[in-house]
């Protein structure tokens, strides 16, 4: 390793020259390699005259590493220039960090960072990251918006010295636009148009028209066009299962990883959001609309039956097919050739793209005139009034006259199928609607039903058809009714292994999200109270693990009316008591969890009652009342002995711990801690293994045994980033800054790590934790005994831009 590589903040360069075998045939051997020297050479002049050192050389390619990020873009800028009457270009990447150095040279994500960016560019292009333009501005840079990098999480923002242009960065699109598999076909214009319009100034577009008229496809198509416009990315957001306009805001936040609020979230980054099928969710607009009004570079794509009628929409109908294009969508669905006949059949089908897929899915028993045949007399018997849309009617009258063309059994189960939101599996299907192998098969092949990823599921246009037919038989109720009761078993079946926080079960129900919802209303529109308060109760252990807080409140509001003393309400008070003591609501939890106390008492519920006083012991937590939630939790402890559970034993011991150690016996907590990670181990208990880690690193910093703490916190790291426990990371976090500074080293570092802690505290909306303030304080002045206020907040403010993988690198890095 070369000794005189810069460290602490370090600006890398990364070259690579752009079509080097297509030059060598171009130039011959000897050309190019005199062509390659002279490159060498000019490269090598700018990179000494500007401090920079070369960490390594590959091939045409080199690594170099600069003390300084205006050092690191004039040697750049000078070799560009000096490469400019050569047959050589050459694409760099520039980008700023403070890597481990090793005796290897340097080690970190920081590295790999600045090679997918200059990875990613073209020759005579020359990217810089938004690390290094904080640290001098971004005078002569053009911002190039926001870019998802080869195997790193979060975008990143990158710039271009000079303006001028070059193709679109090869990165991997900011976007979750859906791929169809299918060919698109037609609608070049309308792609085109609806492009412009956002081009051109439009926020808000809805396109418009019925079910079926190729609205949603329309939409991705021209979304897809300007991924590359729109700097912060372009997102697609399914609204289709939803039924309350309260959770379209929450929907858009989940799927833009939103944690401090829609609005502020967005802010000024230029976006493109697609809401597809927004018509069942309308009341929604108001609040899409200021939206829009307070993010000044948002627009909104829309897919809607009805306008949305708010300020600043501006209206895209969306027409049937033009008869080329639906006669060349026919067949290539169909697999056949176009004739009159297939012309004729498209016009009685009015050329919408969805009747047109159902009608084609026929083609391989029946001929196009067959089905012509078939369409025109049903098309005849369900002839609307003159004041019907014929477009409705049409689609109506295809979707039916499938349905009719199906055997009764397959009837019948297209019919109860849309009892399910979102889909269903298949034993879902099996226990609710009765439905086997057999019978689902020729539903997916007659395109009535998909089948993707284990899920069986309807387009939302069919679903509303199959439920009208629903309604029109004797099963509609107890099939709603079996709907929700299914639903209800499944959350109590998820419910000790939710209550462990299993991953496994934790993902399921996530997928089963919309349904809940639908169980949830179809038990509230049947005034079953009491099943009601058991969903809630059962669920309410997945809400938090995947973001359903606010709508989890808003659920127990609704059910808590009910003050029938049962076990049923007394779970949803443990609901009640556990959501308000993530919020530090220290007066709800131990109210709530005492009426629990006695509803579980009465019932003889053990584990319930034992549950109950360690929530009250965690409302004593929330006011330090330590003497009295010690009490309280030894008395936990002894109940979830007692009762053979060794998690909730391990996990309240864990706690009581902590009310030891803020009591003063420091001795005594350390040791139940040691027998906690002994156990933990033992029973395979990760979550508690890498908490106990981690806080027995605190114990080994206090104590000045850093070795230990070193060993422990990496293992507590391991563990928690293994598990995707966001909490048990953020407190590693803090950890390793402090350790960092209990070492002596890394205060740049330290400052990124606490930095990114306190963000993550925020959107996490985490109360306060007095013992963490004071460490992080003392960790701080450390700091500031080494740096001065400008390198701080230069540190501070690289460490708010991490993602928390970025950051979890940064500490394993420091560390080692």
């Amino acid at each position: 390793m070369q000794r005189d590589l810069p460290t602490g903040t370090v600006t890398f360069l990364f070259t690579d020259v752009e079509g080097s075998t297509k030059l060598l045939h171009e130039l011959g051997a000897e050309g190019y390699a005199a062509a390659l020297a002279e490159h060498r050479r000019i490269l090598r002049e700018a990179f000494d005259t500007h401090g920079g050192v070369e960490v390594d050389t590959q091939g045409d390619a080199f690594f170099v590493a600069f003390p300084t990020a205006p050092g690191a873009l004039q040697a750049a800028a000078e070799s560009l220039q000096g490469l400019d009457a050569g047959p050589i270009r050459v694409r760099m990447g520039i980008h700023t960090g403070t890597p481990h150095l090793a005796e290897e040279g340097y080690v970190g994500v920081d590295v790999h960072r600045a090679a997918r960016i200059a990875a990613c560019g073209h020759g005579g292009q020359v990217l810089i990251s938004a690390a290094t333009v904080a640290l001098m501005g971004t005078d002569g840079l053009l911002d190039l918006g926001e870019h998802q990098l080869k195997d790193f999480d979060e975008p990143v923002s990158l710039y271009q010295l000079g303006e001028e242009s070059f193709p679109p960065l090869k990165t991997i699109s900011n976007t979750n636009l859906p791929r169809p598999t299918s060919s698109f076909v037609g609608r070049d214009r309308e792609v085109e148009e609806v492009a412009s319009l956002l081009q051109e100034g439009a926020r808000l577009l809805t396109l418009t028209g019925p079910g079926g008229s190729g609205k949603t496809r329309l939409a991705i198509e021209a979304a897809a066009t300007l991924v590359s416009e729109f700097k912060a990315g372009v997102f697609w957001v399914g609204l289709a299962p939803l039924r309350d306009p309260a959770l379209v805001a929450e929907t858009i936040g989940q799927t833009l990883g939103a944690k401090d609020g829609l609005a502020d979230h967005i802010a000024e980054r230029e976006l493109l959001l697609l809401l597809d099928n927004l018509e069942q969710v309308v009341g929604a607009a108001p609040n899409l609309a200021t939206l829009v009004e307070s993010c000044p570079n948002l627009r909104l794509l829309v897919t809607s039956r009805e306008l949305m009628r708010v300020r600043g929409e501006v209206e895209y109908p969306v027409l049937p097919l033009a008869e080329p294009d639906a006669v060349e969508l026919f067949c290539a669905r169909a697999r056949t050739e176009p004739d009159e006949t297939v012309h004729e059949l498209c016009r009685a089908l009015d050329n919408l793209p969805l009747a047109l897929e159902l009608a084609a899915a026929r083609a391989s028993v029946l001929s196009p005139k067959q089905i012509l045949e078939r369409l025109s007399k049903r098309l005849d018997l369900l002839k609307g009034g003159r004041d019907a849309d014929p477009r409705q009617q049409t689609l109506r009258a295809t979707i039916e006259w499938s349905y009719d063309l199906l055997p009764e059994p397959e009837r019948r189960l297209f019919a109860r199928l849309s009892v399910f939101a979102g889909g269903c599996t298949l034993a879902a299907a099996e226990d609710v609607a009765d439905a086997d192998l057999d019978t689902l098969q020729p539903l997916v092949e007659k395109s009535l039903l998909r089948h993707t990823e284990e899920r069986f599921w309807m387009l939302e246009t069919i679903r509303e058809y199959a439920a009208e037919r629903l309604e029109q038989t004797s099963h509609a109720t107890e099939l709603r009714r079996r709907h929700a009761h299914h639903y209800l078993a499944l959350a109590e079946e998820a419910e000790p292994w939710l209550r462990e926080y299993d991953s496994d079960w934790l993902d399921r129900l996530e997928r089963e999200h919309d349904n809940f919802r639908t169980a949830f209303g179809e038990l509230d529109a049947a005034a079953e109270t009491q099943l009601l308060l058991r969903l809630v109760g059962a669920s309410f252990w997945y809400w938090a693990p995947r973001g359903h807080l606010g709508e989890g409140r808003r659920y127990i509001q609704r059910v808590l009316g009910d003050e029938r003393p049962t076990a049923a309400r007394a779970k949803a008070l443990v609901a009640a008591a556990d959501l308000a003591a993530d919020a530090g609501d220290a007066a709800t939890v131990r109210r709530r969890a005492t009426e629990a106390l006695e509803l579980y008492r009465v019932v003889g519920d053990a584990w319930g009652s034992a549950y109950c006083v360690f929530l009250r012991a965690m409302s004593c937590a929330i006011e330090a009342e330590w003497e009295q939630g010690r009490e309280l939790l030894a008395e936990a402890v002894r109940l979830f002995d007692e009762l053979g559970d060794e998690y909730y034993t391990l996990e309240t011991r864990r706690r009581l711990a902590w009310m030891y150690q803020n009591l003063g016996d420091v001795d005594r907590a350390r040791a139940m801690h040691d027998e906690n990670l002994r156990r933990a181990r033992l029973a395979g208990n990760e979550q508690l293994v890498g908490t106990t880690s981690g806080v027995l690193a605190g114990f080994a910093m206090n104590a000045g045994r850093l070795e230990d703490a070193l060993e422990l916190l990496r293992d507590a790291i391991g563990i928690h980033r293994k598990l995707g426990d966001i909490l048990g990371l953020l407190f590693d976090l803090h950890r390793s800054a402090r350790l960092l500074f209990f070492l002596g080293r890394g205060p740049e570092a330290a400052t990124r790590l606490l930095s990114k802690a306190a963000a993550l505290h925020m959107e996490m909306d985490l109360p306060p934790e007095p013992w963490l303030a004071a460490n992080d304080q003392q960790t701080v002045d450390g700091i500031h005994a080494k740096l001065d206020d400008a390198a701080f907040a230069e540190a501070w403010a690289q460490g708010e831009r991490l993602t928390l993988d970025e950051a979890i690198e940064l500490a394993l890095d420091s560390l080692d």
